[in-house]
């Protein structure tokens, strides 16, 4: 079956479920024209490719083709993206960013956190904007702060990451792209001298673990260091804004929002913010050799879109899917993709989940929308291009 839809259409931008739900009716796999490849949408095919060893990143050999000029420094940071590897390599690199990007390392970030939310909430009074407030400085700040970036350099981050991932968007063209690789030569430039700073000054900072972690393969390249940094910065920054910035209307809406963020309830309550409304809508593969699924020939070299959106809100998967309901057993959804390649970041995306929406709704719980919500023309992202809200004034919190 044949498709049409523009994922840039402003009904679609808005509410592409109607299209998911319409897509998963007529079976679990289809070509989407204007999005240019096939496209899986069912819970039970996206999750079964995001395992399936014969669906990869990287492209086979003899269907690459030569990277323009002008997106060369681009590129020289993607080949070396665990995001974009597949095995041996993204063992490797996977292996070695595990062992610096702890779960202990992520817990010992939750007091900065918090007292981020709380010196970001101090500041609001009358009419807030939340998602350039609120929602954008908590990851990158706390990328910084991880990373062992100075704090003060976050707009910069923020400046170079959102040229960079402008690149996935479906409204991609070559002024974009020439954003994109002018961010990436920069960016490239300013992370080259702070590794080698750091190799020469160790600090209590993940540059400083990324480069002690090493394994029988040896150590991570500088290169690979740069490119590490980058996708940290740029996956983590793009998808936590999302999260928490799509959340906030939801839990608005909810006449059991304070149940629903209680300590108890809480874990349950993201999953389901991160199944109903997810950051990232679409994740490719590439088939690595000829496979016969779901009715479908997949051929080698075939570049496939796991719809990662449309499988939340399957029904086989989930009973009354479109309803948000924190109350919901646990399931696995496929916000953060699957397989080898499941989020490194996850557990972080989570962490500032919890804490931002907590702290928030604790200390503002007045707050009201003052304009219905508008989503950006960001697909295969998907999030708010503005939230504005009214807020009493308060006094300063003694965090």
């Amino acid at each position: 079956m044949i498709l049409e839809q523009s994922p840039t259409e402003p009904g679609f931008v808005q509410d592409p479920y109607r299209f998911y739900d319409h897509a998963r009716a007529g079976g679990p796999v289809h070509f989407w024209s204007e999005y240019g490849m096939t496209a899986v949408f069912s819970h039970e095919a996206v999750q079964a490719i995001l395992r399936d060893r014969r669906f990869g990143r990287e492209i086979p050999v003899e269907h690459r083709k030569a990277v323009p000029p002008h997106l060369a420094p681009f590129y020289a940071i993607e080949d070396n993206s665990m995001l974009e590897l597949d095995a041996p390599r993204h063992t490797r690199l996977r292996r070695l960013v595990l062992k610096a990007f702890t779960t202990r390392a992520i817990s010992a970030l939750a007091p900065g956190i918090e007292a981020l939310c709380h010196s970001l909430i101090d500041e609001f009074s009358g009419e807030v904007e939340l998602i350039t407030a609120y929602a954008q400085p908590i990851p990158v700040i706390t990328i910084a702060r991880l990373l062992g970036v100075p704090e003060e350099m976050a707009p910069q981050l923020l400046a170079w990451s959102n040229a960079m991932v402008a690149m996935y968007q479906a409204k991609r063209d070559r002024a974009i792209e020439d954003k994109a690789a002018a961010a990436s030569a920069d960016f490239a430039t300013f992370l080259r001298g702070y590794v080698a700073e750091r190799r020469a000054r160790p600090a209590d900072d993940l540059i400083s673990e990324l480069i002690a972690a090493e394994d029988e393969a040896g150590a991570l390249s500088t290169e690979e260091l740069i490119a590490t940094c980058i996708l940290l910065l740029n996956a983590g920054h793009e998808a936590t804004v999302h999260s928490i910035g799509n959340a906030i209307p939801i839990l608005l809406a909810s006449t059991e929002r304070e149940a629903w963020l209680s300590p108890e309830r809480i874990d349950g309550t993201v999953e389901e913010l991160l199944r109903y409304d997810p950051p990232l809508h679409v994740f490719t593969r590439y088939a690595l050799e000829d496979v016969e699924l779901y009715g479908h020939s997949f051929q080698r070299g075939e570049q496939v879109a796991l719809m990662l959106a449309s499988a939340n809100r399957d029904p086989a998967g989930w009973n009354a899917p479109n309803r948000f309901d924190p109350s919901r057993k646990p399931q696995t959804n496929a916000s953060f993709g699957g397989g080898v390649h499941f989020c490194v970041g996850a557990p972080l995306a989570r962490l500032e989940m919890r804490i931002a929406l907590r702290v928030l709704f604790e200390r503002r719980p007045e707050l009201a929308l003052l304009a219905p919500p508008v989503y950006g023309d960001l697909y295969h992202f998907h999030g708010l291009e503005s939230l504005p809200v009214r807020i009493r004034a308060e006094a300063p919190s003694s965090i």
